[in-house]
């Protein structure tokens, strides 16, 4: 194994073993799912002989004798003499994962890999030998296969390829998978990762992602700086305008100087060099404007070249997932196919990369819980073989993938009462939750609907990853069900992280840009439209009211709004929780190069990142979820100073929070607070007084027991364990007046328990004045 630099000839065997895995996986599965066997047989059993030649020439006997044996189990099937059954080609599968692991490993590391793995080489070249021999051979144990860390290297890229057909996985159900099934057949055996067989790597050169990022960065400055010639030859034309005024007054002097031959002929050659200058300056801008269109098209070709190399067929990262299917399809005893349309759509190779989680767990997902078996199918009506479709597309300058089944689906009515049962929501308030808001619930960690947990799915991970995937990327996983007809996941993603599609807005007479996939949409408000509830304003929208609050106070930038009749107003949140942000004026839609900021700078609040405009002016990248929690701390805390009024003079009187999900009975708790002079603000639910119990301070809280998505009783616990908070004085007021429920709510760490009838007298400003005393 000599090594000869950059390509050596272990590397040249690495890529040679990669490059044929791809052709032997794909070739076999095709081949399992009816496939023409001529064909299919041809191109595995030279994938099998290329990886023999490539093992021969780095002197690796191990590649050699398995690649040997697959060789020989495919020729025998060629001539008729053997036929492939799924137990023959799981041990194939097995063998060309040995093969394609030995090439992950670095060359000074393979001896002793060799040394280490003897006991399952020499198991997998028996089974060969089995299936070569017609044999009924047992199912292998991946287990025993450990997967070694893959070599440092840049992200794989492979061309783009045709669209991949239905991948049926036919399994019989005559022969279903006992729960007694071998290892390698069992639930908690299921494979743990996709194998990216069909990955090829360009080890002709190693960029970093570091250096494409900086790469890109410098190719939008010179696409800006191109864009500046423009305003020179704007200023070149001004100048032929000047000139043309000269001439103009020169002509109006001519009759002065009829009886002056000396000023005639001054006159004369006067005129004559500016015609000359303004022919000049023609010729000039002529030059200008050429080199500008030469220099903006140079620009913008090497901008786009830029960009392309951060962009990856979507074809490369789902390679390994028809593989997955076939696995977990046999392991569960169903039929299923896999669809893959979209192969060639490009997207950023980071995204891509941070897909193969998410895309793992909703394939399991469906094969686990939506794929029904081939029994229960055809009584249902529908094919034995379940399908999975995995489509990518691009979509308004978005990359769209859905994954979709012809499963079971989800129960709507039933999701409702899981919801209810996990104390997620009172009965009352799930009743009115529509189905898009239920199933929001299934993107909750933890929250699974399975009745067992498997290695396969059922922790409540699944769908989860889906959404923080989306989320990290600055984009959108929404889900669609239809009971007994399958479910359909669709995210919508950036093409690439380094440029972003922006609205970018007026704040404070500065420009700030919003990603378009992380706003809900723009409006124009008019200020007679504004109404005020609770102390705080808001519009109505759709039958919904939006809460709304001036993004100057947000961002909490000098300066007073100065809006007219119409107010400018982004949208923030989802169909669930909608914000607006109030601002100067809009400004449109650009497309950006995102600049990292600074790291020295820390985290900024509210600010993702910088960018530069068209006129080389440089614009901050709004960091919208930082910003919603700002918006939610204020419209929820009674924080406001409304939109074009005066704010309102400093209060130094101690501030209490009222925590309630009711919104009668926070007033009345606000009221009576605030006329004993203490100032009151409020949260609608334990979240939203936890968030702003650490975003404020505080000299007491007062909260409900019953609470959506965080109880009084898990507040207060929390509240009591927090190194900055545990001294804060804490009255629960709650209906409930059994003493078990006040000594739960005291063992929480409560120092008062009150029933709300206590609105009714003294008890509870009496018991406000001894925590915390008189308001100051």
């Amino acid at each position: 194994m000599s090594n000869l630099g950059a390509f050596s000839m272990w590397d040249l065997f690495r890529g040679e073993v990669e490059s044929q895995m791809r052709v032997f996986t794909e070739g076999l599965l095709a081949l399992e799912r009816g496939g023409s066997p001529k064909e299919h047989l041809a191109a595995t059993m030279r994938a099998a002989h290329s990886i023999k030649g490539a093992a021969r020439i780095v002197h690796l006997d191990v590649a050699v004798n398995l690649a040997h044996v697959m060789e020989d189990c495919l020729v025998a099937a060629q001539e008729g003499t053997l036929k492939l059954d799924p137990a023959g080609v799981d041990v194939l599968l097995s063998a060309g994962d040995l093969l394609a692991r030995v090439a992950t490993i670095e060359e000074s590391a393979v001896p002793a890999w060799v040394e280490e793995q003897s006991s399952t080489v020499d198991r997998l070249l028996i089974q060969l030998n089995d299936v070569r021999a017609g044999k009924s051979v047992a199912p292998v144990d991946r287990t025993a296969l450990p997967v070694p860390a893959p070599p440092a290297g840049p992200p794989p890229a492979s061309p783009p390829k045709a669209e991949v057909s239905p991948v049926p996985v036919p399994v019989s159900p005559s022969e279903p998978v006992p729960p007694s099934a071998p290892a390698a057949l069992n639930a908690s055996k299921a494979p743990t990762h996709v194998p990216r067989s069909g990955a090829s790597v360009d080890r002709g050169i190693k960029v970093t992602t570091q250096s494409l990022n900086r790469l890109m960065g410098l190719a939008g400055e010179s696409l800006v700086q191109s864009r500046w010639f423009e305003p020179f030859s704007d200023s070149l034309l001004d100048l032929k305008r000047r000139h043309s005024e000269i001439n103009d007054m020169l002509e109006s002097l001519q009759s002065f100087a009829e009886n002056s031959p000396e000023t005639a002929v001054t006159l004369e050659a006067i005129r004559r060099k500016v015609q000359d200058t303004r022919r000049w300056a023609a010729e000039q801008q002529t030059k200008l404007d050429a080199f500008g269109l030469r220099s903006a098209g140079l620009s913008d070709r090497l901008y786009r070249e830029v960009v392309a190399s951060r962009m990856r067929p979507f074809g490369d990262g789902v390679e390994g997932f028809p593989r997955l299917v076939r696995d977990l399809a046999r392991q569960l005893g169903k039929q299923a196919q896999l669809e893959i349309v979209g192969t060639t759509t490009e997207v950023d190779r980071e995204i891509l990369d941070r897909l193969e989680a998410p895309l793992n767990h909703a394939i399991r997902n469906s094969l686990d819980h939506g794929i029904e078996r081939p029994e229960v199918r055809i009584a249902a009506g529908k094919p034995p073989t379940g399908t999975i479709r995995i489509e990518a597309r691009h979509r308004s300058g978005l990359f769209v993938l859905t994954i979709s089944d012809d499963g079971r689906g989800i129960d709507v009515e039933t999701l409702r009462a899981l919801v209810i049962a996990r104390g997620l929501a009172a009965p009352e308030m799930a009743a009115s939750f529509s189905e898009a808001e239920l199933l929001e619930f299934l993107f909750l960690p933890g929250f699974s609907t399975a009745q067992a947990v498997t290695d396969i799915s059922g922790r409540g991970v699944g769908l989860d990853a889906v959404q923080e995937m989306a989320k990290s990327v600055g984009g959108l996983a929404t889900i669609t069900a239809r009971p007994g007809d399958g479910l359909a996941i669709q995210l919508e993603l950036p093409l690439t992280l380094s440029v972003v599609r922006t609205f970018i807005a007026e704040i404070g007479g500065e420009p700030f840009a919003f990603p378009l996939t992380r706003i809900a949409s723009v409006v124009k408000v008019n200020r007679s439209d504004l109404a005020t509830l609770e102390g705080q304003q808001y519009f109505s929208l759709d039958g919904e009211r939006v809460g709304v609050v001036s993004a100057l106070e947000v961002l909490d930038l000098p300066g007073k709004p100065d809006w007219s009749e119409q107010i400018s107003v982004v949208l923030l949140g989802d169909r669930a929780t909608r914000y607006g942000l109030a601002v100067d004026r809009f400004i449109g839609e650009f497309e950006m190069v995102v600049r990292p900021l600074d790291a020295r700078l820390g985290k900024v609040p509210s600010i993702s990142a910088a960018a530069l405009m068209d006129d080389g002016s440089p614009v901050l990248i709004v960091d919208v979820e930082d910003l919603a929690r700002s918006v939610e701390t204020l419209l929820h805390g009674g924080r406001l100073r409304g939109l074009g009024r005066a704010e309102a003079a400093q209060v130094t009187h101690k501030r209490i929070l009222v925590v309630d999900d009711s919104v009668t009975v926070r007033e009345v708790q606000r009221s009576l607070l605030q006329n004993r002079g203490y100032i009151v603000e409020v949260a609608v639910d334990g979240m939203d007084g936890w968030n702003a119990l650490r975003a404020g301070a505080y000299d007491l809280t007062i909260t409900d027991v019953d609470m959506p998505r965080m109880t009084g009783i898990e507040l207060v616990s929390k509240i009591k364990a927090d190194p900055k908070l545990h001294a804060l004085p804490v009255i629960i007021v709650s209906y409930k007046d059994r003493e078990e429920d006040r000594m739960r709510g005291l063992d929480a760490g409560a120092d008062r328990y009150l029933t709300k009838s206590s609105f009714h007298d003294e008890t509870l400003i009496s018991a406000v004045e001894e925590l915390i005393g008189l308001p100051e």
